[in-house]
């Protein structure tokens, strides 16, 4: 015979814990299957065959108890005289091995009814994960739910879109019926007023083309106040980033160098100048840079600075240090403990508007008398 096809197999060691790879059979070109005896099974017995590369090959396959491998390995040299005598027999240490083709047939159709329940179960399983509840496959989805006031809402159904697909909804009913889960406050509204219009059971481009319609905003108010938008209080970041959502909602295909020079032109004039321009090639460059400046535009320093700021009171920028000291006409007025400057204090201002009332005596008649009369005697 030109070559012998080897059956190895993991199978538990005899105490029960380990597990050692075994020969449990050998098979001719013929289809005839012998069985080694299970006291001959372990590799360790056959010196010749593990020697070969195959079989090294065989155990870096063999990774879990019970799997199985089978191979033919050519019977050149050693190998033939250790499993063939002179007249082809199978033989392993001077004795025949037994044919078993009863039990093989067993075996195969015990693996094959084994192959088959897990096949049942995997198709179960895929049928059971594609009739999960649409609320819990939507909740995966990487979009927020739709208002009126969504700048974009071609974009935002064409993300929508996106996400069907990636979870493999794509008819047109469940599509609808994702759809009612992202719609928020008044559009909601329009979802049951198409509901009763269209039904659930219309085409998916009918509700795409009329939800472009009806939400599509062609006026220039959320395109205007995008780009007027600017720093006011709070983190400059927090700005940042939500100006640049604006921008990328207004447009998307919005160039980066386009979206940094309009974020920067937003932020505070002595905050932008100490930003090299130069240096931002992203938008996560100009982000790193603003949180730099955050102690520049704290909440109290800065909102103080943008009310007082060109104020035709005269009041200088440095008074801001007065801050750190008490109001001393809050404190007389009993109006509490207040830090900012005296120059700037509201009840000063609100004294300084009263009338000034003049200083009037109020004189005893008698005493009137008596004065005109001792000045008539002088007299």
């Amino acid at each position: 015979m030109e070559k012998l096809c080897f059956e190895f197999t993991v199978l538990p060691a005899s105490d029960g814990k380990s597990s050692i790879c075994c020969l449990t059979s050998i098979a001719t070109i013929g289809g005839k299957v012998y069985a080694l005896p299970e006291e001959l099974q372990s590799v360790s017995h056959h010196k010749e065959l593990i020697r070969t590369t195959v079989f090294n090959k065989v155990k870096n396959s063999l990774k879990k108890r019970y799997q199985t491998r089978r191979v033919w390995i050519s019977m050149n040299g050693d190998l033939k005289k250790t499993y063939l005598d002179e007249d082809e027999n199978l033989q392993f240490e001077d004795q025949y091995l037994e044919e078993v083709q009863v039990k093989t047939a067993v075996a195969q159709d015990t693996q094959t009814g084994v192959f088959e329940k897990l096949f049942e179960q995997l198709v179960q399983n895929t049928q059971e994960s594609k009739q999960q509840n649409l609320k819990q496959i939507t909740e995966k989805f990487l979009i927020e739910k739709f208002t009126s006031k969504n700048p974009n809402a071609n974009r935002w159904i064409d993300t929508f879109e996106k996400e069907c697909t990636r979870f493999s909804i794509t008819e047109d009913d469940k599509k609808i019926e994702a759809l009612r889960l992202f719609m928020d406050k008044c559009c909601t509204d329009w979802y049951n007023s198409m509901i009763i219009k269209y039904t659930i059971d219309s085409d998916w481009t009918t509700w795409k083309n009329i939800f472009c319609e009806t939400f599509t905003n062609k006026g220039w108010t959320q395109i205007s106040y995008a780009l007027s938008f600017k720093y006011r209080d709070g983190l400059l970041l927090d700005y940042a980033i939500k100006k640049e959502k604006m921008l990328l909602e207004m447009r998307n295909s919005i160039d980066t160098g386009t979206i940094i020079d309009l974020i920067a032109v937003g932020l505070p004039e002595h905050v932008l100048n100490r930003i090299d321009r130069e240096t931002l090639k992203d938008t996560v460059d100009l982000f790193n840079e603003v949180r730099k400046f955050e102690y520049l535009v704290n909440k109290r320093s800065y909102s103080f600075y943008r009310k007082h700021s060109g104020n035709s009171k005269g009041y200088n920028i440095n008074d801001r240090n007065e801050e750190k000291n008490s109001c001393k006409i809050c404190e007389t007025l009993n109006k509490g403990i207040r830090y900012h400057p005296e120059s700037a204090c509201w009840y000063r201002t609100k004294e300084e508007e009263k009338p000034k009332v003049k200083n009037i005596r109020h004189v005893n008649n008698s005493v009137i008398e008596a004065q005109l009369n001792e000045a008539e005697q002088k007299n």
